[in-house]
């Protein structure tokens, strides 16, 4: 079975975040695998596992997504194709080209499964990977917790559904989105660093794979900033009486509820 997984390189949300002049400041960034990929990554190494087959990761970055890519292989993936971006191309590309550009690459590999994360920390729009299963007109189930096999051609699965549990039954080739929940990924082994340095990762220009062709940004980003800071918060002392007096006064010099 032919399994492919969809990943991302991103910065740590739980690093200092700068941005200048509207960039984000890679000066001291912290790079991890988005973390919802990392559960697609696990789920695809388990199936394989399991189940037999071939996994693939596929990403779209910059020469240091190459370091994601390796985490990956050593977490048991067979192989990686790095689509590199240059910086022209880095700051041209939305979710509609990255989309193009990965459906181009898939169409050569005809994947049974494709798994990847449900939307990657940086951006959260959860946009590429169904743009992709659209483009390749596969079915595809968003946020599973869980994927079992019933036979090479069909599986079923459940998936998070704004806290009520959804079951499905899905017939392959198809795509899927990997949710908290659905596994724990495993931590790199030494064994498997050192294998995953032997592993092939195949670069090609991300300009070229889309062979000339013109998939001009559909959005345009026009601001990117951090949120304003927290105020400090109050306490309230005294009596429940009382603090619900100072609470009720604090509304009403902070809006126009009251």
């Amino acid at each position: 079975m032919n399994l492919v997984v969809l990943m991302k390189q991103t910065f740590d949300t739980e690093e200092k975040v700068i941005i200048t002049d509207g960039l984000l400041s890679e000066d001291g960034v912290k790079w991890i695998i988005n973390p919802y990929d990392e559960y697609a990554i696990e789920e695809a190494v388990r199936w394989k596992e399991n189940h037999g087959g071939v996994v693939t990761v596929v990403t779209a970055g910059p020469d240091r997504s190459e370091e994601a890519l390796r985490i990956a292989l050593a977490m048991g993936a067979d192989e990686a194709i790095h689509l590199v971006l240059s910086p022209s191309d880095t700051g041209g590309m939305d979710e509609f080209t990255i989309s193009h550009l990965l459906a181009k690459t898939l169409q050569e590999k005809q994947p049974d499964l494709i798994f990847s994360g449900h939307f990657s920390v940086d951006q959260g729009s959860a946009q590429v990977a169904v743009r992709v299963a659209s483009l390749l007109d596969l079915p595809h189930v968003a946020a599973i917790t869980s994927i079992e096999r019933i036979d090479d051609s069909q599986v079923t699965v459940s998936r998070d559904a704004e806290g009520d549990s959804e079951n499905l039954k899905v017939t392959l080739p198809a795509l899927f989105t990997a949710q908290q929940g659905l596994n724990e990924p495993r931590y790199p082994t030494l064994p498997g660093i050192m294998k995953a340095k032997r592993k092939p990762i195949e670069k090609r220009s991300a300009s070229a794979q889309l062979q000339n062709e013109s998939y001009a940004p559909a959005t345009e980003r026009v601001a990117l900033e951090l949120p304003p800071p927290r105020q400090a918060g109050q306490i309230l002392k005294g009596t429940v009486s009382e603090q619900v007096e100072q609470l009720v006064q604090s509304l009403r010099n902070a809006s126009s509820l009251f």
